[in-house]
């Protein structure tokens, strides 16, 4: 049970880094900083176009990328343990 936990852990962390990483983006990429209406607006929107779309696409990123990064921390975990 121990070792689950550990990969549950892993796995939260990976997570929560993709979390900040993504509130960082979305904060820092547009015309306009910061976290208001305005600044998540254009953060978003400056995320999906380098996709090739909109305040959409940059949403459907942004809301992957704590998940794609927790797989890969439980995967590393996973891996290095055997």
């Amino acid at each position: 049970m121990s070792n689950e936990n550990n990969g549950i852990k892993a796995a939260g962390a990976g997570a929560a880094t993709g979390a900040v990483g993504s509130v960082t983006a979305v904060y820092s990429a547009g015309t306009v900083t910061g976290l208001g209406a305005t600044g998540i607006t254009s953060g978003l929107s400056a995320i999906g176009s380098v996709a090739g779309g909109g305040m959409a696409t940059g949403l459907a990123i942004t809301a992957a990328a704590p998940l794609v990064v927790g797989a890969i921390g439980y995967g590393l975990y996973k891996w290095l343990k055997d």
